[in-house]
């Protein structure tokens, strides 16, 4: 019970300071807000462009990428006694299965971490309308498994998602080139005599120029029959949970499969180069805007320890001990802290819903409960030890000198 009745003691005496410089503690506080406005911000517009970038990204390619091992030359022993100098150049790889994928497959659903496992077929072949001829990449696809790795539904802007039974799916820029619509034909050739007809049942449209100028989606056994790969598929495509750990899970497959893993991580290193630079200069500005909101609130609280000397002095004459004399001004540096980051908090929200309604609308700034917390505790953190040095100064005053000070 005393130490409630203390604690409210120093926390009618620190509001009680606050109140007699109210400019001053204005001032502050506005700054605090500024601070925790630029914070929360910041860090949310650079959280939603990357979520954008990823998205824009991930959205029209797996995760990780399974490949079967290259194919590599034997060399024969050399005859005994004899000195063998080899020249030896990479061999060219074919289109070939991978091997059992059946049960790769069914041991990678059960592999935590994991959240879609799609087998594909894929090759080169031409696809030719009258006099027009295109150079084109066959994707044959289990549809129910495929569209978890990628929506393709979500980028169809013609037609159906249909493929089978004849039909075919193509990227909008290729449709353009060939000069078809839906429900036109098309003749497919793989240049192995396993040439076909197939019906365009939709155009899909995926933003990305090499997709969409070649893509073919046919079903996965039309596909295997074209390529000459009956039952065979040439990839495995997964997705997982957390993309940031796709190095890691590719590393993890792979000595599973003992198949060749490609993360998006790998294949896309000026992507995570250019992350890495906006979270380096996002936390920089943090740190920036920390440290001058710190100056801030110790400044002036060092104008407010040489204004209140007497008053100080005669609270340590009357019985104040250093501690609570420091418990003072530490509860000046909270509050100012405190209700500056929450003046800072509905000012961003007004910021980002400015820019989400008003904005170029090239992407949506998303707010996070959790940086919103994280800005209040760092702010508040912030502010209280600013305010240690002042109240240190303030709490080592000889009461006598202090009283008699003008």
């Amino acid at each position: 019970m005393h130490v409630l009745r203390t604690l409210w003691i120093e926390w009618q005496l620190a509001i009680g300071f606050l109140r007699e410089g109210r400019v001053q503690s204005l001032m502050i506080m506005v700054g605090v807000a500024v601070g925790v406005a630029v914070i929360v911000f910041i860090a949310a517009l650079i959280q939603g462009l990357q979520d954008n970038i990823i998205e824009r990204t991930l959205g029209t390619q797996a995760h990780i990428r399974l490949l079967a091992q290259d194919e590599v030359n034997v060399v024969l022993p050399s005859a005994l006694g004899t000195v063998q100098l080899v020249q030896e150049d990479k061999r060219a790889q074919r289109l070939r299965s991978i091997n059992n994928w059946q049960q790769i497959s069914a041991t990678l659903d059960q592999l935590p971490g994991l959240m879609a496992v799609s087998p594909v077929v894929s090759g080169p072949a031409f696809a030719r309308r009258g006099e027009a001829l295109e150079s084109v990449a066959l994707m044959g696809i289990d549809v129910g498994r495929y569209l978890n790795v990628i929506p393709l539904g979500d980028y169809i802007v013609n037609g159906h998602l249909r493929v089978g039974a004849g039909d075919a799916l193509i990227g909008r820029l290729l449709a353009d080139d060939l000069g078809v619509r839906v429900g036109s034909k098309l003749r497919l050739e793989t240049g192995q005599q396993n040439n076909t007809v197939v019906n365009i049942a939709g155009i899909f449209e995926l933003g990305v120029r090499e997709l969409d100028s070649r893509y073919v989606y046919l079903d996965l056994k039309q596909a295997q029959s074209l390529l000459d790969l009956p039952g065979g598929v040439t990839v495995i495509d997964l997705t997982i949970t957390d993309i940031f750990a796709a190095n890691a899970i590719a590393a993890q497959v792979e000595r599973l499969t003992s198949l060749n893993a490609e993360s998006w991580i790998e294949t896309n290193a000026q992507l995570m180069n250019a992350l890495s630079a906006q979270s380096l200069s996002t936390n920089m500005i943090i740190v920036f805007v920390a440290i001058s909101v710190a100056f801030g609130i110790a400044s002036v609280l060092s104008v407010s320890v040489v204004q209140r000397t007497r008053e100080i002095g005669i609270l340590r004459a009357t019985g104040a001990t250093r501690q609570q004399v420091l418990r003072v001004f530490l509860i000046q540096g909270a509050v100012f802290s405190l209700l500056g980051s929450v003046f800072g908090i509905v000012a961003s929200y007004v910021l980002v819903w400015g820019f989400n309604t008003y904005g170029p609308g090239l992407f949506y700034i998303p707010v996070s409960p959790i940086l919103v917390v994280l800005a209040i505790l760092l702010a508040t953190m912030t502010g209280v030890l600013a305010a240690a040095v002042p109240a240190r100064r303030a709490a080592s005053l000889d009461p006598v000198v202090a009283i008699r000070y003008v």
